[in-house]
């Protein structure tokens, strides 16, 4: 079977069963191509629960899906291809908050976005890479603990200095690649271009950017701008833009060769059919008490945010 018929099957099979399919950006063109719903990871959770749909197909990680079911308890969530995770999501064990907690009653514990349900229970409020600086400055807090993204974490306390934030080993294994050497590099094979960057990436290569924000706002960014931009994220938004804009070939991709998330590109177009038909994927089962308690850091973000 071709990827047009392939794709056909799906549009077929998503009718036939109600399926929404919700595809973060980083995903690949065909699998974009296909979606009802793109966007980054909560903007996806947030539109679901806004649909009401009744059975979704999150393309995606783990984390992803999980977040779907926090919001969207009635929903049936499905990831098609179970070994897709987020490493970072799950660097910090739930165990350590908890200890650190105890011994620090005082402190309020931020969790990125990107981490798992159990992790999200333990934390007093979650953040978004775009959201982070206004909520954190909102705590009154005389201590916070940030999780697990040490370079969000950084970028957060660069921006909020009076702010006492502890900043433990988590990271992003893709963003975490890219050096200064990689950017310079890049800018002097295109001078004229501007530099747009996630703040999951090291400081030494935020420093060095016109532009720092979430996936949504980089894609934003590269889009109002009518030169070059050198984009420092996952490749699936350089691939997204080089396909749906217009002169497409004046996004430029930093460190092509790091920052590919292979959880990601695990997904494909015959997983996405084989979970809407029934016969692959794995439906998200979170217990009721722990989706109530990392919902509580979820409800908190929208109420701060």
């Amino acid at each position: 079977m071709n990827t047009v018929e392939l794709k056909n099957k799906i549009s077929e099979a998503k009718k036939d069963t109600g399926t929404v399919i919700l595809a973060h950006t980083y995903q690949d063109p065909d699998i974009i191509d296909i979606a009802d719903i793109t966007g980054d990871s909560f903007f996806l959770s947030k539109k679901a629960a806004e649909i009401k749909a009744k059975r979704v197909v999150m393309c995606g990680v783990r984390f992803m899906a999980e977040s779907v079911k926090i919001l969207s308890p009635e929903t049936e969530t499905i990831l098609p291809v179970p070994s897709a995770t987020c490493p970072m999501a799950e660097q910090i064990l739930p165990e350590r908050v908890r200890e650190y907690k105890k011994a620090n009653p005082d402190a309020q514990v931020v969790a990125y976005i990107n981490t798992t349900a159990a992790l999200k229970a333990e934390c007093d409020v979650c953040v978004t890479s775009s959201s982070a600086i206004k909520i954190v400055d909102k705590l009154k807090a005389d201590e916070i603990l940030f999780i697990p993204d040490q370079h969000l974490g950084s970028y957060v306390k660069e921006k909020l200095p009076d702010k006492n934030i502890v900043l433990w080993d988590g990271f992003c294994p893709v963003h975490a690649l890219l050096t200064a050497e990689d950017v310079i590099a890049c800018k002097k094979a295109h001078p004229d271009a501007v530099f747009a960057v996630h703040p999951e990436s090291p400081a030494e290569v935020v420093k060095l950017a016109d532009m720092v924000g979430a996936t949504s706002e980089i894609i934003n960014y590269a889009k109002s701008q009518k030169g070059k931009v050198i984009i420092g994220t996952e490749r699936g938004v350089v691939d997204y833009l080089s396909t749906h804009e217009e002169n497409g070939d004046r996004f430029i991709q930093l460190a092509p060769e790091k920052l590919c998330c292979e959880d990601m590109k695990k997904i494909s177009l015959q997983d996405i059919y084989n979970a809407i038909i029934g016969e692959g994927g794995e439906e998200i089962i979170l217990p009721e008490e722990l989706r109530k308690k990392a919902l509580v850091s979820i409800n908190r973000m929208l109420e701060l945010g």
